[in-house]
């Protein structure tokens, strides 16, 4: 009895692949024509680590839009679903940047994901469009690799 509660338990769990996209909304970029970067900063990310204990992080993202930008209330609770989602660090970053890169469409985009320490450990996971492996031309190299 007391397995089969547990399995019903377990199949009520959110995973990666049911973040939600459609949650990011994006406004017209009316400055389009000169360029400039967006700096956000989200410094309270919580998730279920894949063991479904609370992770927390510190979330850095670097953009340089096209003709969109990022609506910052659906950036919001398009990151609070997250609470609810169990997830590692690397493919929460990877989620997000793909999420992001299909909404917003940017011309460049880098996420950096410094995670609290776990066990003493702490991590950082960075992803970036400009890396040649992403299909960037890797013009930002030169930038170091903090974003602040």
């Amino acid at each position: 009895m007391v397995m089969v509660s547990v399995g019903i338990e377990m199949s009520k769990r959110k995973m990666w692949k049911d973040a939600d996209k459609s949650l990011l909304k994006s406004l017209p970029n009316l400055d389009g024509e000169n360029p400039y970067e967006l700096k956000m900063k989200q410094p309270e990310l919580t998730f279920l680590g894949v063991y479904e204990q609370p992770d927390f992080a510190t979330l850095y993202i670097l953009m340089h839009p096209n003709g969109k930008i990022v609506e910052l209330k659906s950036l919001k609770i398009y990151l609070q679903q997250y609470r609810d989602i169990i997830i590692s660090y690397e493919r929460l970053t990877n989620v997000i940047y793909d999420h992001m890169m299909e909404v917003y469409k940017p011309q460049r985009l880098r996420l950096v994901l410094d995670c609290m320490p776990r066990g003493g450990i702490m991590s950082r996971v960075t992803v970036d469009s400009d890396w040649a492996v992403k299909g960037g031309n890797e013009k930002y190299n030169a930038w170091g690799e903090d974003v602040w």
